[in-house]
């Protein structure tokens, strides 16, 4: 059972009683999902970045218990998958994510980006803030009791849509490391759905709500990667575009690093410091660039660059 602590009205305000959701799951012959020693490593997001090691950090001993470290990973939202373009997977990161320390790293997805003149895409702000124990307190309680997402199942189809995205909830918390994955959240998931997973995709859809607004609720301020993932796909036959110089002296093509798998697509990755990003001579792209952007090696190759920041947890 999870320990009750006090909700933050003005935060996270209730929107789905536990008990309820533990009737309708009871009928279902759904059971709560047992404890599980969380992992050594954070949680990779969706575009599957290498994670860095937890630290040996204490745990809150009282209320929902969490590791308490900046590069813990607490609890993750995102949204990922669909029929979208490489260069986007390449660019996207995790919509919400709260560390152990109780710093958040969210995308905000409100506020309009301003028209460019040189059809760069470049990527929705990234903004920051820190959560008191107590509010870090009162989100774990309305993700993981009002939300259900103690008792969700790992998995959650829907035979009735095609081509939309995955709704992805990570949560390490309360002796549970989990990952939650929603495909097609908050649309009609037919007939065949039994009460308990209906009621629990319903209070899911919930904390995906709340999540995407939660820069409507706290203060925050600009997040500043401590560094991006560079990534690059060979193109061919590309005409009507600006085609760039390639920015760099160090790194070179040869430098980005590509799957060992010849039937996975070969996109290189390589890791850039803040510095690297004003060889490209463009502005306003520190939240990173998702298209419109190519570039000509030395030789004539000429490669699609996406400028993705890296978050706290991630390291390449």
């Amino acid at each position: 059972m999870l320990k009750r602590s006090r909700l933050s009205a003005a935060l996270f305000p209730l929107a789905v009683s536990i008990s309820a959701l533990m009737l309708v799951a009871a009928c279902g012959g759904a059971a709560a999902t047992p404890a599980v020693t969380p992992a050594a490593t954070a949680a990779p997001t969706g575009d599957d970045p290498t994670p860095v090691a937890a630290t040996a950090s204490p745990t809150v001993m009282a209320g929902i218990v969490h590791l308490t470290g900046p590069t813990d990973l607490v609890l993750r939202y995102d949204v990922a998958g669909g029929f979208v373009p490489p260069e986007f997977f390449a660019a996207h990161v995790p919509a919400f994510t709260l560390y152990g320390d109780g710093t958040v790293v969210f995308v905000d997805n409100n506020t309009p980006l301003p028209q460019r003149q040189d059809n760069i895409g470049v990527a929705s702000p990234l903004r920051t803030t820190k959560l008191a124990e107590a509010d870090i307190q009162a989100l774990l309680e309305f993700a993981l009791r009002d939300s259900g997402l103690a008792l969700a199942k790992t998995q959650y189809d829907n035979q009735m849509v095609a081509d939309a995205p995955s709704t992805i909830f990570t949560v390490n918390a309360e002796g549970d490391s989990k990952t939650v994955s929603a495909y097609a959240l908050g649309m009609d998931a037919g007939p065949g759905t039994v009460p308990a997973d209906a009621a629990i995709l319903k209070a899911l859809g919930g904390l995906a709500d709340r999540l995407s607004n939660f820069g409507t609720t706290v203060s925050s301020q600009p997040y500043t990667p401590a560094a991006y993932r560079a990534v690059i796909l060979e193109q061919s036959g590309i005409t009507g575009v600006v085609i760039r110089d390639w920015p760099w002296i160090d790194p070179q093509p040869s430098d980005f690093a590509t799957p060992a798998d010849p039937n996975a697509l070969q996109q290189g990755t390589h890791v850039l410091q803040s510095l690297d990003l004003s060889a490209l001579g463009i502005d306003g792209v520190q939240n990173g660039i998702y298209g419109g952007l190519w570039v000509k090696a030395t030789g004539g190759k000429v490669y699609s660059l996406v400028i993705r920041p890296l978050l706290p947890d991630e390291k390449a």
